[in-house]
């Protein structure tokens, strides 16, 4: 029988804004569960760029 990994709970107050604005992505693109799941390893590198596009947008608009 094989052991489940230990859920970690997140404590989002804790994180940086890029930190926190990478988790908001993957949930508004489909990825959160994913990513709670598997961890972020388990994106493929299409999904992996996907979000890093978006932060790199995001961050040019604030500017």
């Amino acid at each position: 029988m094989a052991l489940k990994k230990k859920e970690k709970e997140i404590d989002f107050a804790s994180f940086s804004d890029e930190d926190f604005l990478k988790y908001e992505i993957a949930y508004e693109i489909g990825l959160f569960p994913k990513v709670m799941e598997h961890g972020w390893r388990s994106l493929s590198s299409k999904e992996s760029g996907k979000i890093g596009g978006m932060i790199a947008g995001r961050k040019r608009k604030q500017k």
